[in-house]
């Protein structure tokens, strides 16, 4: 079995610099690490649990099967602070069918994000009895 001690989502956009200020100064997600030098230097983003590290350079835009979810407290005081940073929200904040509060945003490549609030009387904030 392999251990896993870490792990991150490697994203490799067209133009790295772009997506570093969106996911940086637009979504505001606070830097792990930074390595190497020039335009297609590294920079890691805390996830929650897990990082996203935008480094190196693509020819194409990332497949349109990965999407990113990112849970957040308040989803409504999440939509206000991207709206004021200039992120164009392709879904506001809704209650789903099944609980959850979720939004939708894309980063410059088309990666779609589902920033989603999980209500206090959610079945994913505790286990049920056995």
């Amino acid at each position: 079995m392999v251990h896993v001690l870490s792990s991150r989502i490697l994203l490799r956009p067209p133009d790295p610099e772009r997506s570093r200020v969106f996911y940086g100064e637009k979504l505001g997600l606070s830097v792990y690490r930074e390595f190497g030098t020039g335009p297609e230097r590294g920079t890691v983003y805390f996830l929650g649990g897990g990082f996203l590290e935008v480094s190196g350079r693509s020819d194409t835009p990332p497949s349109p099967g990965l999407q990113l979810w990112l849970q957040v407290g308040d989803a409504q005081a999440a939509y206000e602070q991207l709206a004021r940073q200039g992120v164009e929200m392709l879904q506001p904040p809704r209650k789903e069918p099944w609980g959850l509060i979720e939004m939708w945003t894309a980063d410059p490549d088309g990666v779609r994000i589902c920033i989603v609030e999980v209500p206090q009387d959610h079945p994913m904030r505790y286990r049920p009895a056995v």
